[in-house]
């Protein structure tokens, strides 16, 4: 287990590098420079390299991408934003909560539920609930989830009132007028992983279910719960493989989320930030991405492990 656990910490390291550098890469390659975003379009040349002279805009991409990395790894400096002057790292901090929240209750949702409906399916097949699940899960996988979530601010918010139609309230408001407003934006959300993840746990469980020594277990005279157990562990590691990349891929979904149900969240600083070409804020906003995105995918190579001691044996 040590030895995945440090092939697989060095395997993400390289992995971040990469993500970042590629961004830093990009980012400057585009043709507006922040200097006539902040200085406007009436500033003159002079001024323009002035501006890109003070905040080392002018030199070698490798130098600054150097630079960065000097300030984020010794003093955990992720830079000032070019737009607004202030430090990245604290509007970060102040909106990553917000996001983090309803992906964790969605990702949470989304896995209880699939996981459940997936198995049943697979005991019940070709039953009125097996045929469920699977239009359940075609729906959501077919559904856009920008479309979805107007429906709901229509149907629940705008027409019964039920629930708010946009924005997160405080904890302090209220326990339960906090959970108010995260239900549509969460459902919005976990919906389409849930149909993916459903969708996974099903054949998988069909899959091992089929196996020789799952018929031997049962032909051995071991209780139908103790089968049960048995067939979930060795089908569950593609499930927990497919839901630690989706627990990355939902900040992705959260920045279309947070912008139809105006959530100040992470996902859409960064849709603001990539808008005003604030180079500074889209390498901070996108490398914590980068980090929860490895390290759900290092969590599941590490459940996997314990599901199926085999694997950490395995080198990649």
């Amino acid at each position: 287990m040590l030895g995945l656990l440090l092939r697989r910490a060095g395997f993400s390291l390289l992995s971040l590098v990469i993500v970042t550098s590629a961004l830093f890469v990009l980012t400057r390659a585009i043709p507006d420079s922040p200097a006539r975003i902040v200085l406007g379009q009436d500033a003159t040349q002079a001024q323009l390299t002035q501006f890109e002279h003070d905040h080392g805009l002018d030199r070698p991409v490798l130098a600054q991408y150097a630079a960065w990395v000097d300030r984020l790894v010794v003093h955990g400096d992720l830079g000032t934003s070019f737009i607004t002057g202030l430090p990245t790292g604290p509007q970060i901090r102040a909106t990553l909560p917000v996001t983090l929240e309803f992906v964790v209750v969605a990702f949470l949702f989304s896995c209880g539920l699939s996981i459940l409906a997936g198995t049943l399916s697979a005991l019940l097949r070709d039953t009125p609930l097996d045929y469920g699940v699977r239009l359940v899960a075609v729906v959501g996988v077919s559904v856009p989830g920008f479309w979805l979530a107007l429906v709901l601010i229509m149907g629940f918010a705008v027409d019964r009132d039920w629930f708010p139609p946009g924005g997160v309230q405080p904890w302090s408001a209220g326990i339960a007028t906090h959970l108010d407003s995260i239900v549509l934006p969460t459902f919005c959300l976990a919906i389409f992983y849930m149909a993916v993840l459903s969708r996974m746990t099903r054949s998988s469980m069909l899959d091992v279910l089929d196996q020789d020594y799952m018929r031997t277990a049962r032909a051995t005279g071991l209780a139908p719960w103790r089968v049960l157990v048995y067939a979930l562990r060795n089908a569950l590691v593609p499930v927990v493989t497919i839901a630690g990349m989706s627990f990355g891929y939902m900040f992705g979904w959260a920045l279309v989320i947070e912008a139809v149900f105006n959530i100040d969240g992470l996902s859409r600083a960064l849709l603001t930030a990539i808008q005003q070409r604030d180079f500074v804020l889209v390498q901070g906003v996108v490398m914590v991405f980068t980090f929860i995105f490895i390290l759900a995918n290092l969590i599941a190579d590490l459940t996997n492990a314990w599901l199926n001691p085999r694997l950490a044996a395995v080198r990649p």
